[in-house]
């Protein structure tokens, strides 16, 4: 067993690297991955005992959120001074490793991947209201340069149309999942309130604001629409909506998504280390039909694969994460079950996702 004998500096790299990884973002804090270590790599799977069923039934989102945990992996092991050697869907027998993950040269890290490197345990997804004053175009810009050096656009509402467009996209989809005692069920079971000692979730008190005071309507975690007297916000502010934005991709298979996952984190950890701070409203892309009307509002035609604001905020409240020993086995001899399962073949072109 690998607590039986002395680790060594690959095993220390191997937590190190795992530990960032798992500091990435995921639909509800589900944290849908597992890692194994041996042979040198470090190898990434979908837990598909965590995908929700009922907001991720094709398991897009979950590859996305194990894309992003990719990209923490290969920025901790370029904060570290090597060239990470990733080799995507190395097993065709097992669909559910997503990554085989090797380390390569030594290679300085550059002065950006050090800054993003830093702001791993800084960056947090916002719920509400962002400051008046939004983020300057050469930044937003350089944003767009980041998402593009993944292989993925991030394409920002500009137009009043489209941003009216997209708010009422999301609402629409919003009332859906609030109309759907199934979801609202889903909802509440990764809801954590203040007492709960579970390290994933999201925790009650990082949704404050009333889910629907801005323009785009948020997840209604703490149920506060469920009950008239606070059905609707006290205040609203549209004006406080931050940045409007739509990450795509040309094409929309498992590979695609793999790459929004990296895209979207190294968007987020970019824009973090200039203060930024991102919110997310993906509830349109988890129904088809509404998909296909948001995929409408991009001017490439491109797929969208995240919806989500970007603005200045103050808010600091952070989600748990599930310890390194929770997720990671090191070596044949302390391989435990993966009990992971690959997502369903995408089918998202025609339809395929439930609606409502």
């Amino acid at each position: 067993m690998t607590g039986q004998r002395t680790p060594t500096p690959l095993d220390h790299a191997a937590t190190h690297v795992v530990r960032a990884a798992v500091m990435a973002p995921s639909l509800h804090n589900s944290q849908p991955w597992l890692f194994s270590y041996s042979g040198g790599r470090v190898l990434l799977y979908a837990d598909g005992a965590r995908r929700l069923p009922l907001a991720d039934a094709h398991g897009r989102q979950q590859v996305i959120s194990c894309g992003a945990a990719l990209f923490n992996l290969r920025l901790a092991m370029r904060y570290l001074g090597f060239q990470p050697m990733v080799r995507p869907f190395p097993d065709a027998r097992m669909p559910a490793l997503l990554v085989r993950v090797g380390w390569g040269a030594y290679a300085r890290a550059a002065p950006a991947e050090r800054l993003m490197h830093h702001a791993m345990r800084e960056r947090h997804t916002h719920r509400g209201p962002f400051h008046a004053a939004p983020p300057p175009a050469p930044l937003v810009q350089a944003l767009r340069q980041q998402a593009r050096a993944e292989g993925a656009e991030l394409c920002t509402m500009d137009d009043l149309t489209s941003q009216s467009r997209l708010a009422e996209l999301v609402h629409e989809a919003e009332r859906l999942r609030r109309l759907s005692p199934a979801y609202v069920c889903e909802l509440r079971s990764w809801t954590r309130m203040g007492h709960d000692s579970r390290d994933d979730g999201v925790l009650a008190a990082a949704c404050d604001y009333h889910p629907d005071c801005t323009a785009l309507a948020g997840r209604d975690f703490n149920g506060v629409t469920r009950h008239p007297e606070t059905a609707s916000p006290p205040e609203k502010w549209p004006t406080r909506t931050g940045i409007v934005a739509l990450l795509t991709t040309p094409h929309d298979a498992c590979p695609d998504w793999l790459r929004a996952g990296q895209a979207l984190q190294r968007v987020l950890l970019y824009a973090t280390g200039h203060k930024i701070t991102a919110a997310f409203h993906t509830q349109p892309l988890e129904i088809a039909d509404l998909r296909a009307q948001v995929r409408a509002v991009v001017p490439s035609g491109q797929y969208p694969q995240m919806l989500l604001r970007l603005g200045y905020t103050h808010d600091r409240v952070r989600t748990p994460r599930r310890p390194v020993t929770d997720v990671l086995a090191r070596g044949t001899d302390d391989m435990r079950p993966i009990t992971c399962a690959a997502p369903p073949p995408p089918d998202t072109q025609h339809g395929a996702e439930p609606r409502g």
